[in-house]
């Protein structure tokens, strides 16, 4: 795993500290990284790379040339089939000088051009600059494990894998964009292509982009669409069915799992007491496991005896960190630091400490991000089967009954009734659905013209419109949720401390099986995840297998009453930068609606404070300003 990061200059405003802007931009990136730094520049272009090594120890270093010079590569992954495409590479003549997965895209490029990414079995960011054509070409994996940000900007075009690799280079001027912000309210991490900083974009998963340094042309395409397409039910008796399908999913499981042991360093497993990370470490043999939690007894908010049950049952070295709330409250602008953009999601901060704890033994972790998405695995996901009678009443009938139980008092069923109204295009935007269109606009006191989340993904929720209605929003989190909000703490949480973190249920051969996957295997009545529970109760004891999904619970209502949080939310919420955002009445609302019980606004609340302590961060001589 590294950090990659470059710039190609049109003209000479900049060439005279271009090195010294480079080396800037690598050492903004030195977390991701530090075990090597290196760089090449030509008259054209400045390539940065900072290393951590896990496969090729040796060798494979970069920035890496091909034979003749011309292409130059910076990468920042791990490709699982190299071994395949190098023997397939060599059958069609090229020649090899290394023994890791670099190389392999280098050659692949030159035998497959802009189709290489299509040949990839594994997570990566890469780019590959043509000296001679003057052309860069760059593509982030299917699922957007590894990150690409980019910039085109005073006759520069910037990259690197982390936002903050491009803020040393001068060509860019730092601005807030303010869309970003409102749609962040909703969806609780930075939706959009373009990112919180204006000028700075994402490249998109499963996309390349292609840049002309002549025209200061910039092209963007697609390569992969995570599209479902659940199978028919096979023609066989019920049990024999489902057999076949256990029988299928369990094996490509087990091969992903091995596939992504390749290293050349220790690979260790994060535990926490839910079925996918259970069953990923159940995979493996004498490795490492790691989990933490929160309180000293077992609650919802502590896993660490589940998982260290689970550790002893399996036979595996474990670990667990109890995270207090003193360290909670102080590792926060650390976190989010090394998020980029703000985050509303607070499990962020105990990746961080998971992340660290891990960093202390081993250098790789595979973790169980993606089984949610692939399998079916949140709750919301059975809302479908919940709502099925009721949405037989006709439309008009429900919205008139959603209108009177809006007025009620927030009790049992309310939710149910004016949902059921509602088409799941209008109702469900992902996982975190926070502040509606009309009520972020209040707590503005500078809305922009951003669309409705609804208006946002209303071309996705088309493309998707023949699937049932819980594969609809399996597709819509598979588009957003899983790259915007798991991902992205996924992998800045394990960057903070050089720690590189494999996901094996997000594999190509994995994803081919689960798109395929009947819904009626995915969701059985309220039961998620249904057929993958099948499956790891292979693997497993029956309790970790059946366990009801958590995935690093924390006590937010708690530390947001608590005397520490009363006193940090009071600080940042009478800031500068509140009063500059935010109406104070909307504000004084939230606040008033911390704590516990039903209908309170912890998240809400979260997601504001993250984003104000994320702006003293990234915007000190404007946060400090009245």
């Amino acid at each position: 795993m590294c950090g990659i990061c470059g710039f190609i200059e049109r003209n000479t405003k900049y060439s005279a500290g271009r090195e010294q802007f480079l080396e800037l931009m690598m050492a903004a990136l030195i977390h991701r990284g530090p075990d090597q730094g290196k760089s090449w520049l030509s008259e054209k272009a400045a390539l940065g790379f900072r290393r951590l090594s896990i496969i090729d120890l040796e060798g494979s270093v970069q920035p890496m040339a091909n034979e003749t010079g011309e292409l130059v590569l910076v990468f920042n992954g791990e490709i699982y089939n190299y071994r395949e495409l190098r023997a397939e590479l060599i059958r069609a003549g090229h020649h090899f000088s290394t023994q890791g997965d670099s190389e392999v895209l280098l050659h692949g490029y030159e035998e497959w051009g802009q189709e290489l990414p299509r040949h990839l079995r594994g997570m990566f960011a890469f780019a590959i600059w043509d000296e001679k054509k003057e052309q860069l070409y760059a593509a982030r994996d299917p699922f957007g494990i590894k990150p690409f940000y980019y910039a085109l900007t005073d006759g520069c075009f910037l990259f690197a894998s982390e936002i903050k690799g491009i803020l040393p280079h001068p060509s860019y001027k730092k601005r807030l964009n303010t869309e970003a912000l409102e749609q962040y309210l909703s969806f609780q991490y930075s939706a959009l292509e373009k990112t919180f900083f204006q000028g700075i974009w994402q490249l998109k998963p499963g996309h390349f982009l292609k840049y002309e340094k002549k025209h200061s042309s910039l092209e963007l395409e697609q390569y992969f669409v995570p599209e479902l397409c659940p199978e028919s039910p096979f023609r066989l008796a019920k049990k024999k069915q489902e057999e076949a399908w256990i029988h299928r999913l369990d094996q490509v499981i087990e091969d992903s799992v091995k596939t992504h042991m390749a290293a050349d360093v220790e690979v260790g497993s994060f535990l926490s007491g839910g079925v996918d990370s259970s069953l990923v470490a159940a995979e493996f043999t004498g490795t490492k496991t790691f989990t933490v939690g929160f309180g000293k007894e077992q609650t919802r908010y502590n896993e660490m005896p589940l998982a260290k049950e689970l550790a002893g049952e399996l036979g595996l070295w474990h670990r667990g960190k109890q995270i207090s709330e003193k360290e909670f409250w102080e590792a926060v602008p650390e976190v989010l630091y090394h998020m980029d953009e703000p985050s509303g999601d607070p499990s962020a901060v105990a990746l961080y400490f998971l992340s660290r704890e891990a960093a202390r033994q081993v250098k790789v972790v595979v973790s169980g991000e993606g089984a949610d998405e692939l399998f079916g695995g949140y709750c919301i996901y059975c809302e479908p089967n919940a709502l099925r009678l009721y949405q037989k009443i006709p439309s008009p009938f429900r919205k008139g009954i959603a209108s009177l139980a809006a007025r009620l008092p927030l009790m049992r069923g309310r939710s149910f009734l004016i949902r059921g109204s509602m088409p799941v295009e209008e109702r469900f935007i992902g996982n975190a659905n926070l502040f509606t269109a009309r009520d972020r606009k209040k707590l503005l006191k500078c809305p922009t013209r951003a669309l409705s989340p609804q208006e946002f993904l209303a071309d996705d929720y088309k493309d998707a419109e023949k699937l049932d209605q819980a594969s609809r929003m399996q597709y819509i989190d598979l588009l957003h949720w899983l790259p915007g909000d798991i991902l992205q703490k996924a992998d800045r949480m394990s960057m903070a401390h050089s720690l590189e973190l494999r996901v094996p249920y997000l594999d190509r051969e994995v994803f081919e099986v689960a798109r395929r996957l009947p819904a009626k295997y995915k969701q059985k009545k309220q039961v998620s995840k249904y057929l993958f529970r099948k499956v790891a109760a292979l693997h497993l004891p029956a309790a970790s297998s059946n366990r009801r999904k958590l995935g690093f619970p924390i006590p937010l209502g708690h530390f947001l009453t608590s005397p520490t949080g009363r006193k940090k939310l009071e600080e940042v919420f009478h800031s500068p930068a509140a009063d500059r955002f935010f109406s104070r009445d909307a504000l004084d609302q939230l606040l008033a609606g911390r704590g516990s019980g039903r209908g309170n606004t912890n998240r809400k609340l979260w997601a504001v404070y993250a984003f104000l302590v994320w702006y003293q961060i990234y915007f000190p001589e404007d946060a400090a300003e009245k």
